[in-house]
């Protein structure tokens, strides 16, 4: 129970509930244990996978009713990517990195809507570069992604720079819904004029006509959908699903985002 990515993972469990965020994790030994012994066992949640050689769940989550069994791989990751707003992945063996890569695949694909991803391990470790090196120079040199794919996940530096990069993300961005063949996004905050039109032009090629304000929709209304949340509809061309985290990072580095960001503080 010990050790710098132990004590890293640790660390940003405690540091993303302080933010009033909640931690789940897998629930077992290791990474997974520091999780929850820095969220304590209040901000927990387990989705443990029943294996006839790993050990029983950790003790800060193995009592608690937040703590779920699953049989399947597919069911238990399923749950994981449907509950969860932001990813941290620490580094670990073939499960960690099939965690990793079908997220990366559902996010490219479209199969998911858009979640920060940080990776996160002791400060000067190379085991994240070394990943990242793999994925550019081998999958990116062939063609296989896109360099902009990249962009998919955040290395951070320490616990600060991914909190940070988990809440950029949410400084106007909130949540999306197609409502028939245009993407709605629900925004904290209403850009203005300026930067919408900016945004149309730079993102010209993967838009089909203009982004434009919206409101809620019959359906969003009906659904409780965050309804009073102000909204943009844009005709995303549904291919290009990289460039679309693009345009969220550009919405939520607007000049109104930091005048939100610093109104919140």
């Amino acid at each position: 129970h010990d050790g710098p990515d132990y004590d890293v993972a640790r660390d940003f469990g405690r540091r993303i509930v302080e933010r009033g965020w909640m931690v789940i994790t897998g629930a077992g030994p290791g990474i997974m244990r520091a999780g929850h012994e820095g969220a304590g066992q209040e901000s927990s949640f387990g989705v443990n996978i029943v294996l006839p050689f790993e050990n029983a769940p950790n003790e800060f989550i193995a009592d608690d009713p937040k703590l779920i069994n699953f049989k399947y791989f597919f069911t238990r990751k399923l749950m994981f990517i449907k509950e969860a707003d932001a990813f941290a992945l620490f580094p670990g063996g073939f499960g960690t990195l099939d965690e990793l890569f079908e997220l990366l695949v559902l996010l490219q694909t479209g199969k998911s809507d858009l979640h920060p991803i940080v990776l996160l391990e002791r400060p000067g470790g190379d085991f994240w570069p070394g990943i990242e090196r793999m994925m550019r120079d081998t999958l990116g040199a062939r063609g296989l992604i896109d360099d902009d794919d990249l962009g998919f996940y955040h290395v951070a530096a320490d616990v600060e720079d991914a909190v940070d990069h988990i809440e950029r993300f949410y400084r106007v961005y909130h949540s999306q819904r197609y409502v028939g063949d245009k993407l709605i996004l629900r925004l904290t905050s209403m850009p203005d004029g300026a930067t919408v039109a900016a945004l149309n032009q730079e993102f010209a090629d993967v838009l089909r006509g203009p982004i434009v304000p919206a409101t809620a929709s019959e359906a969003e209304v009906r659904d409780g959908d965050v309804p009073d949340l102000p909204r943009l509809s844009a005709p995303f061309d549904r291919m290009h699903y990289a460039r679309l985290r693009q345009l969220v990072d550009r919405l939520n580095n607007s000049p109104r985002a930091a005048t939100s960001a610093a109104e919140r503080a």
